[in-house]
């Protein structure tokens, strides 16, 4: 499109891609953060991605670390240089950043709108409290015009190189992002892979409910998982029972259960497919704390990642269905106090799958805290102007979302090396994204790890982090 909103001319379009890709190769002016790394906005983020890491708010913890004191989580290394609010008259610098000066060529064609869909990032060195941060960026790339199922639009590629206040470099970031037209994407929800929205499904067949199982329903209704307890004899049942098996009796109560258990035996079923179920979905038998097995369907995971012996806890959702009804997700892991050592790590090990419900808070909140005041990401109305059916996380939120992930699984003293992510499905609010991964490579103390963060249209995303661990489990 040209200036006055009207589509280009095969040439026109040319000479457009020209102009913007003649400023491949240049750099901008050094950027100075507007404050220097600080312990309010490492708790903020912290508290936002619920990252409990001591190494980053303990000091005592901190001081008897690696670290010798608090540092600042390495995913928050964009965040630093975020430029937030800032009145547009304290952004004289940016009008000389090639970057910038892409987007707004961009804004004028009518790509109006933006998602990230790549970042890598690299850590020199951790950050802390006191060092005041220098950028510089660089324009890597601006694509041909791209169809994508959000919309037609350019990938703009940049590079951002991280000093400190000395001149030391302490990290860098290749980031990538979509600028495309509203409007002119899929007609279904759109996402940053070509994915479709999310439609609603047909409605549940609707439970069968007698006098005997009349309890059960109504504990559902009161966010209880109520079990069929004899009266005579104390023996659990499920399903209930008209007569108890153990000792005869016909007369019956109830108790809670706790909402724990374990995957004893699961199936995807394949065919014949049932609108109403999925696909994907999985028929779980599932064994609870309590001793006895419910059937249900494990939810908030990939059908590949649901494991025999798998920990898994009650979600009560009314999912496409007039009545609650009791599903089953993966237990989020505990963080690890102690640290993994390189000796315990093998190629192929798996990390436990670990839930993170995406609500309107999380995606909102970390947003400021990474200080990414993107309309998108906080104004549901302005979201759907521009393309989206809902407000979306953020990149930075997904990056420190991953580092999480993986510094849990590993323990609090080892050491994020780089971190790769490719985004897909977005994730929106009222759905849970389950991170999974696997060792890749494990040698002299420096491991892969594969990540996936898996939401219910698909892949929210792909990548993979690289550590340090040291070669014995610290004490």
């Amino acid at each position: 499109m040209n200036e006055k909103g009207q589509s280009m001319s095969e040439s026109e379009g040319r000479n457009f891609v020209s102009e913007l890709r003649a400023g491949i190769g240049e750099s901008g002016p050094v950027w100075v953060a507007r404050d220097p790394v600080n312990t309010a906005m490492i708790r903020h983020w912290c508290d936002a991605m619920e990252d409990h890491n001591p190494v980053y708010t303990d000091p005592e913890a901190a001081a008897s670390s690696i670290h010798q004191g608090i540092v600042a989580p390495p995913a928050m290394l964009m965040a630093w240089a975020m430029r937030g609010l800032e009145p547009p008259e304290a952004n004289a610098s940016e009008a000389r950043d090639p970057g910038s000066g892409v987007y707004r060529a961009l804004d004028t064609a009518g790509y109006t709108s933006v998602v990230a869909t790549n970042s890598e990032h690299d850590y020199l060195r951790y950050l802390r409290p006191g060092d005041e941060l220098h950028s510089t960026q660089t324009l890597e790339d601006v694509s041909e015009e791209k169809k994508t199922g959000l919309g037609i639009g350019h990938f703009v590629t940049t590079r951002t190189e991280y000093r400190d206040q000395t001149g030391e470099p302490v990290g860098r970031m290749l980031f990538r992002i979509l600028k495309f037209r509203p409007g002119t994407g899929r007609g279904a929800a759109p996402s940053a892979s070509g994915g479709e929205a999310l439609s609603a499904p047909p409605m549940r067949p609707e439970p069968g409910i007698s006098r005997d199982t009349e309890f059960f329903w109504q504990g559902l209704e009161a966010g209880e998982l109520r079990i069929q307890k004899c009266a005579g004899c104390s023996l659990l049942h499920h399903p209930p029972m008209v007569r108890c098996p153990g000792c005869g009796s016909y007369d019956f109560g109830w108790t809670c259960s706790s909402g724990r258990g374990t995957v004893y035996s699961h199936v995807e079923p394949v065919h014949p497919k049932f609108p109403a179920f999925g696909p994907p979905y999985v028929v779980g038998l599932v064994e609870l704390a309590e001793g006895t097995r419910l059937l249900t369907n494990i939810v908030d995971v990939h059908p590949a990642g649901v494991q025999v012996g798998m920990p898994v806890e009650l979600v009560i959702r009314r999912q496409n269905s007039e009545r609650p009804l009791p599903f089953f997700r993966p237990i989020r892991p505990e963080r690890r106090t102690t640290t993994l050592g390189s000796a315990s790590i093998r190629v192929g090990d798996g990390l436990p799958a670990c839930p993170i419900p995406i609500t309107a808070t999380l995606i909102v909140s970390t947003a400021i805290a990474s200080r990414d005041y993107q309309d998108v990401h906080h104004d549901r109305e302005l979201a759907i102007e521009r393309g989206s059916p809902d407000i979306f996380m953020n990149i930075l939120t997904t990056s420190g979302l991953c580092a999480r992930y993986v510094t849990d699984w590993a323990g609090p003293e080892a050491v994020v090396k780089r971190l790769s992510i490719r985004l897909g499905v977005p994730n929106y609010p009222h759905d849970t994204m389950t991170m999974s991964g696997s060792v890749r490579a494990a040698k002299a103390g420096r491991v892969e790890v594969d990540i996936r963060g898996y939401n219910r249209i698909g892949d929210h995303v792909t990548g993979s982090v690289e550590l340090e661990v040291p070669p014995e489990p610290a004490s």
